[in-house]
């Protein structure tokens, strides 16, 4: 959520650095709890899930009664579950969850709407033959993967991706125009020239998007800009 400490230097490609297994070992050792999902920011939950609801409600899906639920979503890079519990099954009849980290998914084996829980990062997913999503949403994770791997990701969705489907990635958004690695989680922070271009490299179109509001911004604390963008294949 929070500036990067370091940034990758010379001139070496930020995408190189990027180590899902260092990834992986630093959220091991992260509390299993809202404030160690948002990296201390706990208090932006709300409105990080409102500004969710509100995006959705633009693409026609919600709770409310002029909205429609749909059967089946996904989320990619869950943690704790935090979006599934807050967002995803109130509009979704069955969620599903990619979490690398086991210790994160535990307490959602037992929640209501939660049906399959896939312990693997998204570099390693693979779509399960008869199993297919109307909403597949991707939030504050995909800065693990590397250009190639956010590529192949999206193309894999496609082939669970029901024919009215859609994809929803909320990032974090650097204003630069180079990726900045960060060699604390292992992750970059891509700029929205970037993440468009990949998009498109994925065959994506994109049918809407728009930075979250709501967030602290003051002299004491330094987030980036998030992003949401939803796409839908070509």
């Amino acid at each position: 959520m929070s500036n990067p400490s370091e940034q990758a230097q010379g001139s070496e490609d930020p995408n190189v650095l990027i180590n899902p297994e260092d990834g992986r070992k630093y959220w091991e050792g992260i509390e299993a709890d809202v404030n160690g999902m948002l990296g201390g920011f706990a208090h932006i939950s709300k409105v990080d899930l409102q500004g969710s609801r509100n995006f959705l409600a633009k693409l026609g899906i919600g709770a409310r009664k002029d909205l429609r639920t749909v059967a089946s979503a996904l989320e990619g890079g869950a943690g704790i579950g935090r979006i599934t519990e807050g967002l995803l099954t109130d509009v979704a009849q069955h969620v599903d969850v990619v979490e690398p980290v086991a210790k994160f998914t535990a307490g959602l084996r037992e929640k209501s709407g939660v049906r399959n829980i896939y312990t693997s990062g998204l570099e390693a997913w693979q779509p399960v033959e008869g199993v297919d999503y109307d909403l597949i949403w991707v939030q504050w994770c995909i800065g693990h993967l590397n250009d190639d791997n956010v590529v192949a990701f999206l193309e894999r969705c496609k082939k669970v991706l029901k024919p009215n489907g859609v994809v929803v990635i909320k990032e974090n958004n650097n204003n630069g125009n180079d990726d900045i690695f960060d060699d604390v989680d292992s992750s970059v922070t891509r700029a929205d020239p970037k993440f468009r271009s990949l998009f498109e490299k994925a065959n994506y179109r994109l049918v809407q998007t728009e930075l979250q509001r709501g967030f602290p911004r003051t002299a004491a604390v330094s987030l980036f800009p998030v992003r949401m963008y939803a796409l839908k294949p070509k």
